[in-house]
C-alpha cells in the first residue's frame, strides 16, 4: 500500500509540523514564551517556571505577580475562575507585569514555600524586576482588589 503526500491532507500536516518546528527550535527553556494577547479576557501566566519569570522581569524590566497556590485550595480555584478572568484584571496585569502561577507542592514549589516561608495559599506576591519580593497578600481576592493589589505593588521598590 502506498500513501500519496500531495494530498491535502498531508500537505497541510507537513506543513503545520514544519512551522511547528520553526517556532519551538530555538527555545531551550521549554517554556512557551508569553505574549499576552492585547485583549486577553483572563491574565496570562507562565506556568510553575519562576526561574523563568525572573528573567523575563529582568529582560522586560516588568514587576512579577506571582500566584502560589495549591491544587486542593478552594479559594485558588475561585482566584483562577472569577478573579484571573476578569477582563480590566486581565488587561492591568497582563500589560504591567510578567505573571506566573506555581503549583506550590509540586517541581519548585516546595521549595519556593520554604523560602518565601507561605503558611496559607493563596498566597499572591510582587516581586520588583530584580526579583526582591516587595508585596503580598493571602486569601480570596477579587478582581478590584487585585488591580488595588498590583498598583499598590508598582509602587514599591
Amino acid at each position: 500500500m502506498t500513501t500519496k503526500f500531495n494530498s491535502g491532507f498531508y500537505r497541510y500536516f507537513i506543513q503545520f509540523a514544519f512551522v511547528g518546528t520553526l517556532l519551538f527550535a530555538g527555545n531551550k527553556s521549554g517554556v512557551v514564551p508569553t505574549m499576552p494577547a492585547k485583549n486577553a479576557s483572563h491574565i496570562i501566566f507562565i506556568e510553575d517556571q519562576f526561574d523563568e519569570a525572573l528573567k523575563q522581569g529582568r529582560l522586560q524590566k516588568k514587576y512579577i505577580f506571582v500566584d502560589a497556590y495549591a491544587s486542593w485550595c478552594g479559594p485558588c480555584k475561585m482566584l483562577k475562575k472569577r478573579t484571573f478572568t476578569d477582563d480590566k484584571a486581565a488587561a492591568f496585569f497582563n500589560a504591567n507585569f510578567i505573571n506566573v502561577s506555581i503549583d506550590m507542592e509540586k517541581g519548585q514549589g516546595p521549595a519556593l514555600a520554604q523560602q518565601w516561608q507561605l503558611q496559607a495559599y493563596p498566597t499572591l506576591i510582587i516581586f520588583n524586576p530584580q526579583g526582591k519580593p516587595v508585596l503580598g497578600t493571602v486569601g480570596y481576592v477579587n478582581a478590584d482588589d487585585l488591580i488595588r493589589f498590583g498598583k499598590q505593588g508598582l509602587t514599591k521598590q
